[in-house]
């Protein structure tokens, strides 16, 4: 299948579609940091490091019932080393790894499972990581448009004025109670409850409960904006993190909502900025 090509400030990123799942060059993503020719270094450095090796020992043994889990403890036991320089083929060749695969010619680089792209992204920037996945979430609607209904809402939004409709469909949906003040609820919560709060400042049941006839067939997530999506995506892999490390509810709380916080607020300077640009200035209220 052919590639498709992607721009994440001004870098073209090459996606490719394999059997799996998506597959994305992070060869193109090590050039955000550097040039081309030194691309190919960046992603060596990056494997040579024993959380890399963990976190892709961790995704093989959950997708891959085939990885050789003893061979993969021997390069992490050399992480660290001078001497230690793993190339991307020594691993997958050793260790039977399907996150990872190496392509030559045209399209050519590193590509990795887009759960490691991600991983990667976050090794060079968070911010790019945070633009790359919003513009794979557009290309991935673009694709899934005719397929996925759930899609709509969101079209429905960034086909009209930002702005005016994302405020007009919050003020018509939100609960009016204060989660982020009063957290009572959170000792009893779920975890996707956590997110929900820290990106939307309500609880799924307090949504459902403040509008009973759209909850009969939509929640809601179905009405976030994709800047929103985007931002979940990435909550979603802070969280799994912190749950890793131990962290406590409340302090994974406070986490996230300044994470969810400061992201939003970067992603919605940013559709202004592309709205003034493509329209000269934002539309009137």
């Amino acid at each position: 299948m052919k590639n498709k090509v992607i721009e994440v400030q001004n870098v073209h990123i090459s996606i490719s579609k394999q059997k799996l799942d998506d597959y994305i060059c992070i060869t193109d993503i090590a050039k955000a940091k550097s040039d081309s020719v030194r691309a190919a270094d960046v992603v060596r450095n990056w494997l040579r490091n024993r959380g890399t090796l963990e976190y892709l020992s961790v995704w093989e043994q959950i997708y891959n019932p085939n990885f050789k889990v003893f061979e993969s403890e021997h390069f992490k036991k050399q992480a660290g080393l001078l001497t230690f320089t793993p190339s991307v083929s020594e691993w997958v060749n050793e260790t039977n790894a399907i996150g990872l695969y190496v392509k030559r010619g045209k399209y050519g680089g590193t590509y990795a499972h887009k759960d490691i792209a991600f991983e990667f992204a976050s090794a060079i920037s968070p911010v790019f990581k945070l633009y790359l996945i919003k513009e794979f979430q557009r290309l991935k609607e673009e694709e899934n448009n005719s397929e996925q209904k759930e899609w709509d809402a969101k079209r429905f939004l960034s086909k009209n004025n930002y702005l005016i409709q994302t405020d007009a469909v919050k003020r018509y949906l939100l609960p009016q109670m204060n989660y982020r003040e009063n957290l009572q609820w959170l000792a009893y919560a779920e975890e996707a409850d956590i997110l929900n709060v820290a990106l939307f400042g309500f609880t799924a049941k307090a949504w459902r409960e403040a509008n009973p006839e759209l909850a009969k067939k939509n929640n809601v997530r179905d009405f976030a904006t994709i800047n929103e999506l985007t931002v979940l995506s990435n909550l979603e892999s802070h969280n799994a993190q912190m749950l890793r490390e131990g962290k406590e509810k409340g302090e994974r709380f406070k986490i996230l909502q300044e994470i969810a916080e400061y992201q939003l607020n970067v992603l919605n300077a940013a559709e202004e900025i592309k709205m003034i640009d493509s329209d000269g200035a934002l539309s009137e209220v």
